[in-house]
């Protein structure tokens, strides 16, 4: 396990798993350098099997997830698992950004992603790409994806090899991540656009205005419909965009 400066134990509790032989547990120290594509790269280049499965530390895997990973990558080189985030979120953090046990596959304006809570990769084919970016501010997952296929890896979705993933459940939480999402996207953007990403059209720019004016947490949730946390989600997330945008002088909304 590659521990990124975790202060909970994790290496006392490997040392003293009982099957830390039989699985050949080992704990690894990542805490060199700050950020989640470190560790990744560090634990992968410490990895001793030939696949790699990555989950965070504050997610929980179903009992079929590694198999069903398995199953998948007989098939493709890097694949994309389910995510659901009921089961370990209270009922009002899970409306905030709800995922079903099908989700896990990111679909926007270019090519597929996986959510980087939940994948599985060949380790030639991870390390024949650079292992994951370290410089992104967030969206590493989609990045890895992207420059995956673009390389010539086949891509699958195994839904049944299911994450649950553990959402932010404070609003300044929400809102934090969010904008760091709002950011990477732009961030995509300038480096993939040579490849046919493209910005957002005006009328999709247009209705998510429209959309956090009319749906603002001021109006009544009976009335609008919209939990307060996912309305903070979305604004986060415009609010990002227009962060990285107008720091790299672009344009994107």
């Amino acid at each position: 396990m590659s521990d990124n400066g975790s202060t909970d134990g994790l290496e006392q509790h490997i040392a003293n798993h009982p099957l830390t032989a039989e699985l050949d547990l080992r704990y690894i120290d990542s805490s060199q350098r700050a950020g989640i594509s470190f560790a990744r790269n560090n634990g992968s280049a410490h990895a001793r099997g030939q696949f790699l499965a990555f989950c965070d530390g504050d997610d929980r895997v179903h009992s079929s997830w590694l198999t069903q990973l398995l199953l998948s990558a007989e098939f493709a080189d890097l694949i994309a698992g389910g995510v659901e985030s009921e089961s370990i979120n209270s009922p009002e953090v899970h409306s905030w950004r709800p995922f079903s046990s099908t989700d896990g596959l990111v679909l926007g304006r270019f090519l597929p992603s996986a959510m980087g809570c939940n994948i599985g990769i060949w380790k030639r084919a991870f390390d024949s790409i650079g292992g994951f970016d370290e410089s992104m501010t967030a969206g590493e997952d989609v990045e890895f994806s992207w420059r995956a296929q673009i390389s010539g890896l086949s891509f699958a979705h195994a839904p049944k090899a299911t994450v649950a993933y553990r959402l932010r459940s404070t609003l300044s939480g929400t809102w934090h991540q969010t904008v760091s999402y709002g950011m990477a996207e732009v961030e995509l953007f300038l480096a993939f656009r040579d490849y046919g990403v493209r910005r957002p059209t005006i009328k999709s720019s247009l209705t998510t205005l429209a959309g956090l004016i009319l749906l603002n947490p001021l109006i009544p949730q009976r009335l609008s419909g919209m939990p307060r946390g996912r309305w903070i989600a979305f604004a986060g997330l415009q609010v990002g965009k227009l962060k990285c945008a107008a720091r790299n002088r672009t344009f994107y909304f």
